[in-house]
């Protein structure tokens, strides 16, 4: 006989009740977005470079948010220059101005003047847009120069990090030069002074100097579509170069690992920091945001470059108190600190030694900027690769060549401003070229060997701290009747972060198979000895241990 179980009764649901979709349940705009994400994934690869950059760990330390600054800034330009270009005209056709401003109403302009007066005057937001996009210029090379410094005297640039030094030099470069043409592009007095000196300069290099002036300038100065020649290197050529440095910058960032500061588990192969995603990057978001309302802020109470109060370009009225844009100043500078009557004839030829000196004297500048990892690589013999920074008092010699290059760069920078300078102060003028003639040439030296005995004596004091303790500031009395000062230990990171450093010592030059040493090995030994002369040896862990130094103190 068969028997059959029947089914348990199912229970019915009140019609009035409602049935709760999981939080987890797609939806529509879910399923969108996600075979959206898929679509672009399966023919990109995508999200195998999303997770590789967003495991990319970033340490936390403010000296690192210069090149932050840097990048953001940049944004802000593009975005503010994108509106400028809806309403500047890049043309030199000249024009009657009949807007807003009345002093300048009815005379004779370029249009590109005229027009720069109309985003000033007529345009809703012009004047604020132009005065974002010029501050923003301002901010970024100087948080470029910034940065390097930080990389330089951090010692940031030794390998495997040499190329990304030269990228980021070349793009300091490029920034100064988007700088000059974007302050060229009014054709206001100022900027025609400044485009006047260039031209001068341009000229006097021998042979092809008149031919660079032709091309940059359309013919003589002013030329024929200066602003127009300008404006293409502004707008297109140099803001193309500059993304792309920018990203190759940014890639070698993630290839190479980023730098830290020394510190417990912070080592060459382990970076100790938050991940890009998410932390990382909501705080460069609201970072941004931040450099951004700064800007926006200086912009709205702070004027720059009134072009209204300077008028159209003009050489008559040239007078005290023309000065380019602070970070081309030091080009500025060595044309005037160059002595008088430095011109002779060659061949039928004036050559120009008031123009060519300077110029010389600002390529070995530069040159030796873009090339000093590489130089000092070659002096100290380091082919390891480095990931932690080093502190700049453990380099003095590195730490005094960087101030000596502060003080010739500063010196040919205050040069630019030697009239105001005469001016405001009632001074002579010749008083104020000779006194910064007297800093450029000599003020090297003593910034040198200052910083050097600066350097030196923190890492004396820093090895007395870690072998001892710091002062506390309590005397007790001892029972033989003495009086001392008892030191307080250091915990173990702030320990760690005096003793992280590698002591390096001259190199042993050795001779050939020939028992020949060649005149370069003798320079190389030289220097490295210049390099490694001073230097104080690190505290060992066997000093610290020691019993002595519990017993004395």
């Amino acid at each position: 006989m068969i028997t059959t179980t029947p089914a348990p009764e199912t229970e019915t649901k009140p019609s009035n009740t409602t049935t709760t979709v999981p939080a987890f349940a797609p939806t529509k705009t879910n399923r969108f977005f996600g075979a959206a994400a898929n679509y672009v994934d399966e023919r990109t690869s995508m999200s195998g470079l999303v997770k590789e950059v967003g495991r990319k760990i970033f340490p936390d330390h403010w000296s690192f948010m210069l090149g932050e600054v840097a990048l953001y800034s940049f944004v802000v330009i593009l975005l503010s220059g994108t509106f400028l270009t809806f309403f500047f005209q890049p043309s030199m056709a000249e024009v009657n101005y009949n807007g807003s401003y009345v002093p300048l109403k009815g005379l004779n302009m370029s249009a590109a003047m005229a027009s720069t007066l109309d985003i000033s005057f007529d345009i809703r937001g012009g004047l604020l847009f132009r005065q974002i996009h010029h501050w923003a210029a301002l901010l970024f090379v100087a948080a470029i120069m910034l940065h390097m410094l930080r990389v330089y005297f951090t010692g940031a640039f030794r390998k495997p990090r040499e190329i990304n030094w030269v990228v980021g030099f070349t793009l300091w470069v490029l920034a100064m030069a988007e700088g000059f043409t974007g302050y060229s592009l009014p054709d206001d007095l100022l900027s025609g002074n400044g485009a006047r000196i260039i031209d001068g300069m341009v000229k006097g290099i021998p042979v092809i100097g008149v031919w660079i002036s032709y091309l940059l300038f359309g013919g003589e100065f002013p030329g024929t579509d200066m602003v127009g020649r300008f404006y293409s290197l502004h707008i297109m050529l140099l803001p193309a170069l500059l993304i792309a440095l920018l990203g190759v910058h940014l890639l070698l960032l993630i290839i190479n690992k980023h730098t830290q500061w020394a510190g417990p588990g912070k080592t060459n192969e382990n970076v100790v920091g938050v991940p890009v995603m998410p932390v990382f990057a909501a705080k460069a978001g609201g970072f941004f945001f931040i450099v951004f309302g700064v800007i926006v802020l200086i912009a709205s109470l702070f004027t720059i470059n009134p072009i209204w109060n300077y008028g159209p370009y003009d050489p008559s009225p040239v007078s005290a108190g023309t000065q380019p844009d602070w970070y081309i100043g030091f080009a500025d500078g060595a044309l005037r600190l160059v002595p008088p009557g430095w011109e002779f004839v060659a061949f039928g030829y004036t050559v120009s030694m008031n123009i060519l000196a300077p110029i010389a004297v600002l390529v070995v500048f530069i040159l030796a900027v873009l090339l000093y990892p590489f130089l000092e690589a070659w002096i100290t013999g380091d082919k390891r690769e480095h990931h932690i920074l080093d502190r700049p008092r453990n380099a003095p010699t590195r730490t005094a060549i960087g101030a000596a290059g502060i003080v010739v760069y500063a010196s040919l920078w205050a040069a630019a401003s030697s009239d105001l300078m005469a001016t405001h102060f009632h001074l002579s003028l010749n008083y104020v070229i000779h006194a910064v003639q007297a800093c450029l040439i000599l003020g090297p030296f003593v910034a040198f060997w200052i910083t050097k005995r600066v350097c030196l004596g923190l890492q004396k004091k820093d090895r007395e701290i870690a072998l001892h303790g710091y002062e506390s500031g309590r005397i007790v009395r001892l029972p033989g009747g003495e009086f001392v000062e008892v030191h307080e230990q250091l915990d173990e990171y702030e320990r760690w972060r005096l003793l992280n450093f590698t002591e390096y010592e001259p190199l042993m030059i050795r001779p050939n198979a020939n028992g020949q040493i060649s005149p370069v090995q003798k320079l190389r030994a030289s220097m490295s000895s210049f390099f490694f002369e001073d230097r104080i040896a690190p505290v060992k862990r066997s000093e610290i241990e020691a019993p002595h130094h519990d017993d004395s103190h």
